[in-house]
């Protein structure tokens, strides 16, 4: 194995062992001050919140802007999703899912560092 991938498998080998040292590496969406921040705005009943914060599929199409949580269930989230079909829209959709999915090559949705609502 290369030196890049010795490490992954933590004294395991093959492609299992590297897919579950990879699984434990994956980003977290949710950061608490990004949760806190959406937690405000799900909790405003009028209004157009900007969204704080952008995730995205490394390996293809999809990409949601977030702009609350659900304060009685945090899991749901609430913003525009483009799924690439040339229709994007507004709706609810789950971050259990979002974090669940496994794209190619074993990569996850991911938060967009960078992304400043405006």
């Amino acid at each position: 194995m290369s030196g890049r991938l010795s490490g992954l498998g933590a004294g395991k080998s093959g492609p299992a062992a590297i897919h579950s040292r990879l699984k434990e590496t994956h980003m977290k969406l949710v950061t608490k001050e990004l949760h806190d921040k959406l937690i405000a705005n799900g909790k405003v009943q009028d209004g157009d919140p900007v969204p704080p914060m952008k995730l995205f599929n490394p390996t293809g199409a999809g990409t949601w802007l977030v702009t609350e949580l659900d304060p009685e269930r945090p899991d749901v989230a609430f913003g525009l999703a483009d799924l690439g079909m040339g229709c994007p829209e507004l709706g609810s959709f789950s971050l259990d899912e979002l974090r669940a999915f496994r794209g190619r090559f074993g990569l996850g949705i991911e938060r967009d560092l960078w992304f400043k609502g405006r």
